[in-house]
């Protein structure tokens, strides 16, 4: 099973929101857990996806990730926008852009998953995103 992080714009602090980038434990709102730090201060995040753009993962992905249950990876924006417009285009279904990372992760893992059957949760709606992903393609489309 694959748990899928966003790396925003680059690995920099500030521009990512992958928490297992550099796992770090601490305490945000009073929960202990994995979270994107430096020197004990809690650092800014960066992702396309508004669900995502956060330094801490929840309890229950921290126990997954130390029990090895879960392999977490991560892709940028624009591999997730492609995830976006790949099941858009192909399925008809526009996923929200939280749900765009897990399916923009097959490209980057189909030679290895090839002849295997593959699940990936899609949950949420896309069309609350389309205005990110309208500005994301106008930006990159000039």
């Amino acid at each position: 099973m694959y748990g899928i992080e966003a790396a925003g714009t680059s690995y920099n602090l500030g521009s990512h929101a992958s928490r297992f980038i550099n796992p770090q434990k601490g305490v945000l709102h009073g929960s202990y857990s994995y979270l994107i730090q430096k020197d004990g201060q809690i650092m800014p995040t960066h992702s396309i996806a508004p669900g995502m753009d956060y330094p801490m993962v929840g309890p229950e992905h921290a126990y997954l990730y130390d029990t090895k249950r879960v392999t977490y990876d991560n892709i940028n924006d624009k591999e997730a926008i492609f995830g976006f417009t790949m099941l858009s285009s192909l399925e008809g279904i526009i996923p929200a852009l939280e749900s765009s990372h897990a399916v923009g992760y097959l490209e980057k893992i189909k030679r290895k998953i090839a002849n295997k059957i593959v699940i990936v949760n899609i949950s949420g709606r896309g069309d609350k995103d389309l205005h990110i992903v309208k500005e994301y393609l106008s930006k990159t489309h000039k």
